[in-house]
């Protein structure tokens, strides 16, 4: 054998010992526990054979604690580029068959290399989480490490799409990157994300707690709201990232990806002609609204069991993406309070991001009362999603469908805050507040004074209703550009979303705003 064949065979088994991670042994533990391996990971995350890995042969320089005897190419974690769809992403997987995933030196400075080049050629970048955390070894360099990527993801955040799938363990620092990405989605059963685990905490507060309890997908999904989706098992979360991918631009210079529809753009709506029930005080499903009116009815709904007030997600119209937002009266009557101030407010600005259009459905009779609400902080976290709504320079289309009462109407992208294009059903009611409580403040003394209280209060309800539960005085006032028929809600949304797609609009020069975090 040549001298050239000699070094073509040592590339090749280096490579080959790469590509092993940590050995037969460990990956079928990982199979065992029901989880992919990295390099299977990204298989099933990419178009087929697209795959281009960056840094195979990378070793950690750790010579404490016999780690020098312990080396393995590429250093716990997969990095590279491909495609989904055709269209170019960066993305990295933990490899938790070689050091438990850990994160030393060498393993994050790869990442920040993806980080990097992902920004550099404007393309979205997807990290693959499971990892046993900081390698304690290394020491403070690992820290390092999970600093720099830190910076990175800030850096990048609002420019390409980051997005964070756990696949896995998530512990201390390494929440962190995750957190700061545009969307986390977790596997249920085998993903765990927390600051500080279950023994620490039975030691530190004497609280006993589960691993699944403090940190699983479902607590993320319905209680922190850390995560935005929750996938039934790997392959679930890689189809979700795609799907999700498929939706967004490849960086905030992009208009979203279109796609052609057999949906008719003139379809009529019969079924939301009878949808909103005649007694105020009745639900119904908001949801019902956004799967009518999308194209082929696909709606991905964001944060779904966080928040259920108010409904977040994609779809598209007429084959444009476009983020929606809906009041949802079957939970709270579709109040506003903090956690869908937040939810809704965060959606929102990545929305305007990466010039995605903003569907805006309003059925609100307000934020919700209570004293818990307000020492919460519900004037400081309901100003955050007025905020986003009023830096939002993307096309804004409101539709209201029922309730419109108080600041709520102001901050659910009303005519103030530059709503582009506002209509309503002819069940709109745009009030302060109810009739009731309206009634029962502004004639308080003529009801009191009445021969027969009850019937004079009836009477000046209906008055009031005949005068404010209606949206004509609104419309009257140019607050609202049309009432329209609801079964024409989809045509009416297509058209005034194809004259609004090149929207510009200028704002002042700044570095950037103060949002009332």
């Amino acid at each position: 054998m040549s001298g050239v064949e000699d070094r073509i065979e040592d590339l090749r088994q280096r490579k080959a010992q790469a590509e092993a991670g940590g050995g037969q042994n460990r990956i079928a533990v990982q199979h065992k526990k029901g989880k992919l391996t990295a390099r299977e990971r990204i298989e099933h995350l990419l178009d087929e054979d697209s795959f281009m890995e960056v840094d195979s042969l990378v070793e950690h320089r750790c010579r404490d604690f016999e780690m020098d005897r312990n080396v393995i190419p590429g250093d716990g974690v997969v990095c590279g580029h491909g495609t989904i769809g055709g269209r170019t992403v960066y993305c990295f997987a933990q490899d938790f068959t070689v050091y438990g995933g850990s994160l030393g030196e060498m393993h994050g400075l790869k990442i920040c290399k993806i980080l990097d080049m992902a920004l550099k050629t404007g393309a979205p970048v997807i990290g693959l989480n499971d990892s046993g955390g900081a390698r304690i070894q290394e020491g403070v360099a690992s820290l390092g490490s999970y600093a720099e990527i830190f910076f990175r993801n800030v850096r990048a955040s609002g420019v390409i799409p980051q997005i964070s799938v756990i696949m896995g363990p998530c512990a201390g620092g390494a929440v962190y990157s995750p957190a700061i990405t545009d969307f986390v989605v977790m596997v249920d059963k085998t993903a765990h994300m927390f600051i500080t685990g279950p023994e620490v905490i039975k030691t530190v507060t004497n609280e006993d707690v589960s691993f699944e309890e403090l940190g699983g997908a479902g607590t993320h999904a319905s209680r922190s709201g850390v995560t935005h989706f929750t996938a039934e098992s790997d392959e679930d979360a890689l189809t979700i990232t795609r799907d999700l991918i498929a939706l967004l631009p490849s960086n905030n210079l992009e208009k979203p990806p279109t796609k052609s529809t057999s949906d008719p753009l003139d379809r009529i709506c019969d079924e939301l002609t009878e949808l909103i029930p005649d007694n105020p005080s009745h639900p119904y499903d908001i949801l019902d609204v956004i799967e009518s009116v999308l194209d082929d009815g696909a709606f991905l709904e964001v944060q779904a069991e966080f928040a259920q007030n108010i409904i977040v997600g994609y779809g598209r119209l007429g084959g444009h993406t476009v983020g929606v937002v809906g009041n949802q009266p079957k939970i709270l009557a579709g109040c506003l309070d903090i956690d869908a101030s937040v939810k809704a407010a965060r959606f929102v600005r990545f929305c305007d991001a990466f010039n995605i259009p903003i569907i805006t459905l309003v059925d609100v009779p307000g934020f919700l009362p209570g004293a818990n609400q307000e020492w919460g902080g519900i004037i400081r976290h309901g100003a955050k999603l007025l905020y986003a709504y009023a830096e939002a320079t993307v096309p804004k289309i409101t539709v209201i469908t029922r309730k419109a009462y108080g600041g709520a109407y102001d901050v659910m992208s009303s005519k103030h805050i530059r709503g582009d294009y506002n209509i309503a059903w002819p069940t709109a009611q745009l009030a302060v507040m109810g009739a009731d409580g309206a009634v029962q403040i502004i004639h308080r003394r003529r009801i009191n004074s009445a021969g027969n209280p009850e019937q004079e209060r009836e009477r000046l309800v209906d008055d009031y209703n005949n005068t404010f539960a209606n949206p004509y005085q609104a419309a009257a006032l140019g607050y609202i550009d049309d009432v329209i028929q609801p079964n024409q809600t989809r045509t009416v949304l297509i058209r005034a979303l194809g004259a609004l797609l090149e929207k510009e609009e200028i704002r002042p020069a700044r570095k950037h705003g103060n949002i009332p975090l």
